[in-house]
C-alpha cells in the first residue's frame, strides 16, 4: 500500500559501505523506493561523511532516520528485513522524535 503523504518521506540509512549487511540492505532500499515514489532514500556512509553525523554515534548497522511531513518521526537502529521496514515505514506517522540531539542530526543530514 502506498504511503499517503503530501510531501515526501525521506528514509537516510546511517550504514558504511565496508558492511556487508548494509549493501544488502541498499539493494532493498533501492527497489522500495522504485516501489513506493514516495519515498526518497538518502545513502549516509558514516565514515565518508562522519562530518555531517557531528557527535551522533552509529552503533548498530542499519540505523534509520524517518521523515514524514516535514517531521522527524523515527531515529533507531532497525532488523534489516523487508517486512520490519514496510512496517516502520506505515506506522511512523504515528511518533514524533523531538529529542534535540536528533534533531541536530536531521538538520546536519538535510543541509
Amino acid at each position: 500500500m502506498p504511503l499517503t503523504t503530501t510531501t515526501p518521506t525521506q528514509l537516510y540509512c546511517l550504514c558504511a559501505d565496508w558492511c556487508g549487511l548494509c549493501r544488502e540492505y541498499q539493494t532493498l532500499l533501492v527497489q522500495l523506493a522504485v516501489a513506493r515514489p514516495g519515498l526518497e532514500i538518502h545513502w549516509v556512509d558514516i565514515e565518508d561523511e562522519a562530518e555531517r553525523l557531528g557527535d551522533f554515534d552509529v552503533e548498530t548497522f542499519p540505523t534509520l532516520l524517518i521523515v514524514q511531513d516535514g517531521t522527524l518521526r523515527f531515529l533507531g537502529p532497525v532488523l534489516p528485513s523487508e517486512t520490519n521496514l514496510l512496517q516502520l515505514l506505515d506506522r511512523a506517522g504515528d511518533w514524533r522524535v523531538a529529542d534535540a540531539a536528533a534533531l541536530a542530526l536531521l538538520a546536519r543530514l538535510a543541509a
